[in-house]
């Protein structure tokens, strides 16, 4: 949401007197985040309403050790599954320390893995050769 469209909502409070818990039951937007709107407005006027970027946006916050090992362990053959890849990084966060990694941040952990490094890792060179070859080579036929 925009600031125009918050401030489109918040100028029912500010120039229509009507209460914020008012407007809570008519946008559904929460207590709190008008409360915010209604401060930021206050000390910066329609600019404090610009949704801001976050500061860690883009980084991730798990242990790299974790990440490794996660990663380590989605290019192991055979693959264990998700649900056991998730125990064994919680078990693994326990042995060295550090805040245990929920299953989504495991699923997209293995998702950003490089397609090309996990078929060489689990289906080998040939189906490499097959799905990631920049050129496509024709094998002779024997003729007869």
């Amino acid at each position: 949401m925009d600031a125009l469209a918050r401030w489109r909502i918040l100028r029912l409070h500010v120039e229509d007197d009507i209460p914020l818990a008012t407007l809570v039951r008519e946008t559904g937007i929460g207590l709190r985040t008008l409360q915010r709107w209604n401060h930021d407005y206050a000390v910066a006027g329609i600019d404090g309403l610009k949704p801001s970027a976050r500061a860690d946006a883009g980084t991730r916050r798990t242990d790299p050790d974790l990440v490794a090992f996660v990663e380590q362990l989605g290019l192991t053959k055979p693959r264990p599954g998700m649900t056991a890849l998730h125990r064994l990084a919680m078990a693994e966060a326990d042995r060295i320390g550090c805040a245990r990694p929920s299953y989504s941040t495991v699923r997209s952990i293995l998702h950003r893995l490089d397609p090309a490094l996990v078929t060489l890792a689990l289906d080998g060179p040939a189906a490499y050769r097959d799905r990631h070859e920049l050129v496509f080579r024709r094998r002779p036929r024997a003729y007869k």
